[in-house]
């Protein structure tokens, strides 16, 4: 049955205070991303630097070989995996994407929960791993837009506490990468053991550095505390890519919301001409009938 012309214009009303709140949380998603994308360009700076003065550091243990166990592969009995998600929806597929690609890497590389740990950054990764039954060891859910390393510091902090007491062979991150507005692309790098310093950056970012103590006992404090701040800069890219998917969702929204506006329009214009025509076409019959 045809709604009638009340129904449609309270239909209209409400999509449009829907299409506002759309509107408003997309502006919002989108000063969120500029922000975000800020503060990842300032941490390539830094973690370029940190890199910088690694690789000096442990340049001939890279070509040599090394005693330090941030750098030692050791056989593989279990995995530990951090992954980053939301706390909540209205992200679009930001979650979906990479939650079905983590469960889809634990079924191609392992017969068993018993060989790997899932460490939970947001709320939405952590129901949804509770839901199937598979234990979530660590959790941190309620994270800020702008996250600072000071929030993220105990769960990272024990991952990598985790790796050097041997309770994981190594450490990956499994996130969204943030490639631009419209774009993110699944990521899942391994950050311990550390294997992805290379020797010749040695050379090229040559600095002379006077140590005290001692090289060892420097490469003692400064590993862990690398491999913490680049599971910080993860963290950091995974949170620009949210508010880019968070932005994206209210845009589609908003223009969803206006074509159900529009067409709404076109069928209340339809069914008010309707019932003129129906008018006109009543005050005729009488007409008639009276003469």
């Amino acid at each position: 049955m045809p709604a009638s012309l009340n129904e449609i214009k309270v239909r209209i009303a409400s999509t449009k205070k829907t299409s506002q709140i759309t509107g408003a949380m997309q502006m919002v998603s989108a000063a969120k991303l500029t922000r975000s994308e800020q503060n990842a360009k300032n941490f390539q700076v830094y973690a370029q630097k940190v890199r910088a003065m690694t690789t000096d550091l442990i340049g001939s243990e890279l070509s040599e070989g090394s005693n330090n166990p941030m750098l030692i592969k050791r056989p593989v009995k279990k995995t530990g995996y951090i992954v980053i998600t939301s706390d909540k929806g209205l992200v679009g597929g930001y979650n979906s994407t990479i939650l079905k690609a983590v469960m889809q890497m634990l079924a191609d590389d392992h017969d068993k929960q018993e060989e790997y740990v899932i460490i939970a950054l947001g709320g939405m990764g952590a129901d949804f791993f509770k839901a199937r039954d598979i234990n979530v060891s660590y959790e941190l859910r309620g994270l800020s837009d702008q996250p600072t390393f000071d929030e993220v510091r105990k769960i990272v902090n024990k991952s990598v506490s985790l790796y050097q007491n041997e309770l994981f062979d190594e450490l990956y991150v499994c996130y969204n990468h943030h490639v631009n507005s419209l774009t993110s692309q699944v990521r899942v790098e391994k950050m311990l053991p550390i294997t992805d310093l290379d020797e010749n950056e040695a050379t090229s970012h040559h600095q002379e550095f006077e140590l005290e103590p001692d090289r060892e006992t420097i490469l003692a404090q400064l590993l862990p505390q690398y491999a913490e701040s680049m599971i910080y800069g993860s963290i950091i890219d995974a949170k620009t890519a949210e508010h880019a998917a968070g932005m994206a969702a209210m845009q589609a929204a908003t223009d969803n919301a206006k074509n159900v506006i529009n067409d709404l329009t076109i069928q209340y214009n339809r069914a008010r001409q309707a019932a003129i025509t129906q008018e006109i076409t009543e005050i005729v019959a009488g007409a008639s009938a009276l003469e």
